[in-house]
Protein backbone atom coordinates (compact mmCIF):
# COMPACT_ATOMS: atom_id res chain seq x y z
CA UNK A 1 0.00 0.00 0.00
CA UNK A 2 1.29 3.34 -0.99
CA UNK A 3 1.40 5.83 1.76
CA UNK A 4 2.99 9.44 1.65
CA UNK A 5 6.33 8.41 -0.60
CA UNK A 6 6.70 5.17 0.96
CA UNK A 7 5.41 1.48 -0.12
CA UNK A 8 3.93 -0.34 3.06
CA UNK A 9 3.55 -4.13 2.95
CA UNK A 10 2.45 -6.77 5.22
CA UNK A 11 4.58 -6.96 8.45
CA UNK A 12 4.01 -10.70 8.95
CA UNK A 13 6.37 -10.95 5.69
CA UNK A 14 8.89 -8.46 7.05
CA UNK A 15 9.07 -9.08 10.31
CA UNK A 16 13.09 -8.38 10.65
CA UNK A 17 11.95 -4.82 10.04
CA UNK A 18 10.21 -4.97 13.77
CA UNK A 19 12.00 -5.14 17.13
CA UNK A 20 12.07 -8.48 18.70
CA UNK A 21 9.13 -7.60 21.57
CA UNK A 22 6.99 -6.09 18.25
CA UNK A 23 7.82 -9.51 16.84
CA UNK A 24 6.71 -11.43 19.60
CA UNK A 25 3.16 -9.55 19.84
CA UNK A 26 2.25 -9.80 15.95
CA UNK A 27 2.99 -13.24 16.41
CA UNK A 28 -1.02 -13.41 18.08
CA UNK A 29 -2.20 -11.02 15.07
CA UNK A 30 -1.08 -9.12 12.53
CA UNK A 31 -3.88 -8.85 10.21
CA UNK A 32 -3.60 -5.19 8.91
CA UNK A 33 -0.62 -4.10 10.29
CA UNK A 34 1.56 -2.64 7.44
CA UNK A 35 5.57 -2.07 7.86
CA UNK A 36 8.25 0.04 5.29
CA UNK A 37 11.28 0.65 5.82
CA UNK A 38 12.56 4.14 6.08
CA UNK A 39 16.05 5.97 6.90
CA UNK A 40 16.66 6.06 10.42
CA UNK A 41 17.64 9.38 10.55
CA UNK A 42 14.58 11.12 9.85
CA UNK A 43 13.15 9.04 12.47
CA UNK A 44 11.76 11.66 14.58
CA UNK A 45 8.00 12.66 13.90
CA UNK A 46 8.64 16.45 12.19
CA UNK A 47 12.02 14.96 10.03
CA UNK A 48 10.17 11.49 9.14
CA UNK A 49 6.99 13.38 8.10
CA UNK A 50 8.86 16.29 5.80
CA UNK A 51 10.84 13.42 4.39
CA UNK A 52 8.19 11.29 3.58
CA UNK A 53 5.25 13.52 2.28
CA UNK A 54 3.28 12.31 5.34
CA UNK A 55 0.57 14.86 7.47
CA UNK A 56 1.10 14.89 11.08
CA UNK A 57 -2.18 14.21 11.56
CA UNK A 58 -1.32 10.78 9.73
CA UNK A 59 0.74 9.66 12.54
CA UNK A 60 0.34 8.91 16.04
CA UNK A 61 3.52 9.41 18.46
CA UNK A 62 4.24 6.69 21.45
CA UNK A 63 4.85 8.67 24.77
CA UNK A 64 5.58 6.51 27.78
CA UNK A 65 4.63 8.00 31.46
CA UNK A 66 5.63 7.71 34.54
CA UNK A 67 3.33 7.82 37.38
CA UNK A 68 4.45 7.89 41.20
CA UNK A 69 2.20 7.70 44.31
CA UNK A 70 4.60 7.05 47.18
CA UNK A 71 6.48 4.16 46.66
CA UNK A 72 4.32 2.83 44.10
CA UNK A 73 5.44 3.37 40.38
CA UNK A 74 3.27 2.89 37.20
CA UNK A 75 3.73 3.50 33.69
CA UNK A 76 1.21 4.19 30.61
CA UNK A 77 1.61 3.83 27.01
CA UNK A 78 -0.46 6.99 25.31
CA UNK A 79 -0.86 7.17 21.90
CA UNK A 80 -1.70 10.80 20.74
CA UNK A 81 -1.76 12.27 17.17
CA UNK A 82 1.36 13.60 16.17
CA UNK A 83 -0.16 17.02 16.15
CA UNK A 84 -1.50 17.22 19.77
CA UNK A 85 0.31 17.44 23.01
CA UNK A 86 -0.69 15.05 25.67
CA UNK A 87 -2.26 16.09 29.02
CA UNK A 88 0.33 14.82 31.41
CA UNK A 89 -0.66 16.39 34.90
CA UNK A 90 -4.33 15.79 34.27
CA UNK A 91 -5.90 12.66 32.50
CA UNK A 92 -2.79 10.65 32.32
CA UNK A 93 -1.79 11.63 35.89
CA UNK A 94 -5.66 10.59 37.20
CA UNK A 95 -5.93 7.08 35.14
CA UNK A 96 -2.59 6.05 36.99
CA UNK A 97 -4.01 7.32 40.14
CA UNK A 98 -0.78 9.16 40.51
CA UNK A 99 0.79 12.23 42.93
CA UNK A 100 2.98 12.84 40.45
CA UNK A 101 3.45 12.09 36.95
CA UNK A 102 6.43 12.70 33.90
CA UNK A 103 7.87 11.66 31.08
CA UNK A 104 9.79 8.34 31.51
CA UNK A 105 13.49 8.69 30.65
CA UNK A 106 14.52 7.55 27.61
CA UNK A 107 16.76 4.73 29.27
CA UNK A 108 13.92 3.30 31.49
CA UNK A 109 11.36 3.52 28.30
CA UNK A 110 14.26 1.66 26.23
CA UNK A 111 15.24 -0.90 28.61
CA UNK A 112 11.59 -1.71 29.84
CA UNK A 113 10.02 -2.15 26.15
CA UNK A 114 13.24 -3.13 24.76
CA UNK A 115 13.10 -0.86 22.06
CA UNK A 116 14.80 1.84 20.50
CA UNK A 117 14.51 5.43 21.39
CA UNK A 118 12.22 6.99 18.51
CA UNK A 119 10.64 3.89 17.56
CA UNK A 120 8.98 2.87 20.60
CA UNK A 121 5.54 1.55 19.37
CA UNK A 122 2.06 0.38 21.85
CA UNK A 123 2.47 -3.31 20.09
CA UNK A 124 4.77 -5.60 22.53
CA UNK A 125 5.02 -3.10 25.46
CA UNK A 126 4.78 -4.72 28.78
CA UNK A 127 1.28 -6.08 29.68
CA UNK A 128 1.31 -5.08 33.23
CA UNK A 129 1.65 -1.22 31.44
CA UNK A 130 -1.84 0.55 31.07
CA UNK A 131 -2.32 1.39 27.15
CA UNK A 132 -4.03 4.71 27.06
CA UNK A 133 -5.19 5.49 23.52
CA UNK A 134 -6.74 9.19 22.77
CA UNK A 135 -10.08 9.10 21.18
CA UNK A 136 -8.57 10.88 18.34
CA UNK A 137 -6.66 8.22 17.42
CA UNK A 138 -8.80 5.58 17.92
CA UNK A 139 -11.33 7.48 15.41
CA UNK A 140 -8.77 7.33 13.28
CA UNK A 141 -8.25 5.79 9.71
CA UNK A 142 -4.55 4.72 8.59
CA UNK A 143 -2.31 5.99 11.17
CA UNK A 144 2.33 5.51 10.92
CA UNK A 145 3.52 4.65 14.12
CA UNK A 146 7.05 3.02 15.40
CA UNK A 147 7.78 -0.25 14.95
CA UNK A 148 9.91 -0.11 17.54
CA UNK A 149 13.22 0.09 15.57
CA UNK A 150 14.32 3.27 14.59
CA UNK A 151 14.55 2.30 10.80
CA UNK A 152 11.29 1.25 9.71
CA UNK A 153 7.40 2.40 10.97
CA UNK A 154 4.11 0.45 11.29
CA UNK A 155 0.80 1.64 9.27
CA UNK A 156 -2.14 0.69 11.64
CA UNK A 157 -5.94 1.65 12.18
CA UNK A 158 -7.11 3.48 15.38
CA UNK A 159 -9.38 0.36 15.64
CA UNK A 160 -6.25 -2.09 15.61
CA UNK A 161 -4.57 0.13 18.42
CA UNK A 162 -7.78 -0.02 20.59
CA UNK A 163 -8.03 -3.42 20.07
CA UNK A 164 -4.61 -4.37 21.40
CA UNK A 165 -4.58 -5.92 24.65
CA UNK A 166 -5.68 -3.83 27.50
CA UNK A 167 -6.09 -0.86 25.68
CA UNK A 168 -8.71 2.32 26.96
CA UNK A 169 -9.50 4.92 25.05
CA UNK A 170 -9.71 8.40 26.51
CA UNK A 171 -9.17 11.81 26.07
CA UNK A 172 -5.55 11.97 27.13
CA UNK A 173 -4.45 14.57 24.22
CA UNK A 174 -4.13 18.72 24.18
CA UNK A 175 -4.45 20.71 21.25
CA UNK A 176 -1.34 22.29 20.34
CA UNK A 177 0.29 25.16 21.59
CA UNK A 178 -0.59 28.31 20.02
CA UNK A 179 2.52 29.70 17.66
CA UNK A 180 4.66 32.38 19.80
Amino acid sequence: MEFGNLTFEPAAEHIDLVADAVRAALESGADGVLVAEIDPDVADTAAFCERYGIGMADGANCVIIEGKRGDAIRYAVCMILATDRIDVNGAVRQTLDAKKASFASMDTATAATGMEYGGITPVGVPAEWALLVDEAVAASGPLVIGSGLRRSKLLVTGEYLTGLPGAQVLPIAKPPAPPA
